[in-house]
């Protein structure tokens, strides 16, 4: 399976990370001369293929162009209308590639007045009030954000859920198939789970879990800058567990599947 992903930082990265470690061939396009968040490019990374095109530029937008046409799936975060306005139509996706599972992320959703802003997730914990009951629950005087970044690991999750249905589904169908998610809609599931939250409890380190948990929780994965210690993927099929691939610096490839090289 070939997995195109035009995604940053932390949400569409979990998911295009899950799909690779269960053998699909990720390949990451990002701007040029784009910076990610230095600290997560090792683990944002892992076990794809990255490059970089500018898709303002004719021969870019081509070059996407002849990815998506031999790509499964497409998992992007550009919010409504930023595509249009580089030029570039989902639609003729579909045209192009019959079949293709196109999952889609933003921060605000995909209609009402919002559906045009950027956001990232403690923009968007703040927007919907999520700091404002933190902050009540531990006595704080001011805002207080989650201990992680629950909206984007939690979108992350049902975005790579949404392409392992797309894909099911084309399998029997043959047909392709659009998902899409917000972190303004995931916030909006969270706080619906009734029940206590432990907003004040201290994270765990990755030496609790691997007592909780047995061994095979934590793994040690190869990068560039060394041995990255981290959770591993979770869950097995028949036997059979997720890889952690290896990564570096983010445009290290050419922007090609591995197969066409």
């Amino acid at each position: 399976m070939r997995v195109l992903d035009l995604t940053r930082v932390l949400a569409g990265p979990t998911a295009t990370g899950m799909l690779a470690a269960w053998g699909a061939e990720v390949l990451r396009i990002d701007p040029v001369g784009f910076e990610e968040v230095p600290a997560i490019i090792p683990v944002v990374g892992a076990g794809k293929r990255t490059a970089a095109l500018d898709l303002r530029d004719p021969a870019g937008r081509d070059r996407l162009d002849e990815l998506v046409a031999s790509a499964d799936v497409v998992v992007h975060g550009y919010r409504g209308g930023a595509l249009s306005g580089l030029g570039i139509s989902s639609d003729r996706w579909h045209e192009q590639r019959p079949g293709l599972v196109e999952v889609s992320l933003d921060a605000f959703g995909w209609t009402g007045p919002w559906r045009t802003r950027r956001g990232f997730d403690s923009i968007v914990q703040h927007c919907v009030g999520i700091t404002t009951t933190a902050a009540e629950a531990v006595g704080a005087d001011r805002p207080t954000p989650l201990p992680c970044q629950a909206l984007d690991h939690g979108a992350g999750w049902l975005l790579a859920a949404a392409a392992l249905r797309g894909l099911a589904a084309r399998r029997d169908s043959g047909t392709g198939s659009r998902w899409r998610t917000s972190l303004a809609r995931v916030a909006a599931l969270l706080t619906s789970i009734p029940g206590p939250v432990p907003l004040a409890r201290t994270p765990p380190t990755l030496d609790a879990v691997r007592e909780r948990c047995g061994a095979a929780a934590v793994v040690v994965a190869a990068t560039d800058w060394g041995p990255l210690r981290r959770l591993a993927w979770p869950g097995t099929i028949d036997g059979a567990g997720p890889t952690m691939g290896g990564s570096g610096p983010l445009g290290r490839h050419l922007a090609a599947w591995s197969t066409d090289r």
